[in-house]
């Protein structure tokens, strides 16, 4: 079991976060900034070796959770969990420069990883697989990812393990899709903000779910939150890029009013001065509460300046190729 696999992206949820739970659309694409693949300590080679050690702790732990969800006959999928554990003994662990808790699929990465590794007859990663397969896909990769976070959509590992963009219809329709720069101005992008600190998605996600009991939220998720998010998404993708800046300026205002804990209290200013300005406007980036933040600009150096006089720096994701229709 010691061939070399495969390299695999961090993704980005440009829309979906917490909505996709209650079934909205979501779309997702691969970002190559950061990426991950299995490895072996003893291998020579140079890496962070207390990385590796933890890594490798963790590992040991999750392949625990897979043996005994192949002993109770409740695992969705054959993985040969016997090689596993004899690779963790062997100082298996998983190189990657994916960070943690920010957002971009760290846990996405490494179970697609696993996935390809040791799951026999795994479905391959293409972008050809019929639509019964992606959503196969889908449903092992969310019991499989169920560990890390608490409950999982299953998008993450979809989206390492396919590498190309995704959009999500609702539970049941998933399909390949493209955004087209040449309908965008040239002028816009997508970026990513560091807030310094990892956020922890179980904890956030539980009060999102907790919130979601309560009526008068629910209402304002499913009349507000989430024919917001879709409507962001279908612009997106048509190239309709004004309607789209319009309706991502009202989700990016509900999300602020509504998902406060998610938003690290350093940032509500810088948040709030996008909403005021419209130079950019901001949306968090996986489950928040520190991590990344996610930006979409129709002027990115316009953005950069007024963020850098904020002390903010930005990483640019996604430009636009050519003047908007």
């Amino acid at each position: 079991m010691k061939n070399k696999t495969g390299i695999f992206y961090a993704k980005i949820l440009l829309f979906g976060e917490y909505s996709i739970l209650c079934d909205s659309m979501g779309l997702t694409i691969p970002y190559t900034h950061f990426r991950g693949e299995l490895s072996f300590i003893k291998q020579d080679k140079y890496t962070d070796y207390d990385f590796a050690v933890s890594s490798n702790r963790l590992l040991k732990e999750y392949a625990s959770y897979l043996r005994s969800l192949k002993e109770n006959g409740t695992l969705l999928c054959d993985f040969d969990v016997d090689a596993f554990e004899k690779d963790i003994a062997e100082s298996l662990y998983f190189e990657s420069t994916i960070p943690q808790g920010y957002g971009v699929g760290s846990s996405g990465a490494l179970v697609a990883a696993l996935y390809e590794r040791y799951v026999r007859d795994h479905i391959p990663g293409n972008r050809r697989l019929p639509k019964h397969e992606v959503l196969k896909l889908r449903e092992i990769f969310s019991q499989m990812e169920t560990y890390f976070h608490g409950t999982s959509s299953g998008m993450d590992p979809l989206n390492c393990y396919i590498k190309h963009p995704l959009l999500i219809h609702n539970r049941k329709d998933v399909c390949m899709v493209g955004i087209p720069r040449n309908k965008h101005d040239k002028k816009g992008a997508i970026f990513l903000i560091n807030t310094g600190s990892p956020g922890k998605t179980g904890p956030l996600v539980n009060i999102f779910l907790d919130r979601c009991k309560l009526d008068d939220f629910m209402t304002r998720v499913r009349e507000e939150m989430i024919p917001l998010n879709d409507a962001c998404i279908k612009s997106l993708i048509k190239g309709e890029t004004r309607r789209f800046f319009d309706t991502l300026r009202d989700l990016s205002r509900f999300l602020y009013d509504n998902l406060e804990p998610m938003i690290p209290e350093a940032f509500r200013k810088i948040w709030q001065y996008g909403l005021e300005t419209h130079s950019y406007y901001l949306k968090l980036c996986g489950s928040g509460g520190g991590g990344f933040l996610l930006g979409f600009t129709d002027d990115l150096e316009k953005a950069r300046t007024e963020l850098r006089n904020q002390d903010i720096e930005i990483i640019p994701v996604y430009k636009s190729l050519n003047d908007a229709e």
